[in-house]
């Protein structure tokens, strides 16, 4: 299966200043076993998008300390009030659904 995680509010509490983001170690272990697992991981993150900085680096330093397993950091998602998509979970039920306690 291949997973897509956002990183700001889904992996990460974030207060709009990305170097005081904390993670939610319970959903990096659930990605990291699932990597283990053989399944595809692609982190794609808005960072950026609408400032228009560059903010890959500091991104990849930051998962890669966190300890995330991935095999794809994406940036450019795009800055978006409300996203419909068919395969889409929010986050808060995605966490319910796995029995995460964030």
């Amino acid at each position: 299966m291949r997973y897509c995680f956002d990183i700001d509010g889904t992996i990460c509490s974030t207060n709009c200043e990305y170097k005081d983001s904390v993670p939610y170690q319970e959903v990096i272990d659930w990605i990291n076993k699932k990597y283990d697992e053989g399944h595809s991981i692609t982190l794609f993150t808005s960072r950026g998008t609408s400032s228009g900085l560059d903010w890959f680096k500091f991104t990849e330093k930051q998962v890669n300390d966190w300890g995330i397993k991935y095999h794809e950091l994406k940036l450019g998602k795009p800055a978006y009030d409300l996203f419909i998509d068919d395969r889409v979970i929010n986050n808060k039920d995605w966490y319910k659904k796995e029995g995460l306690k964030i």
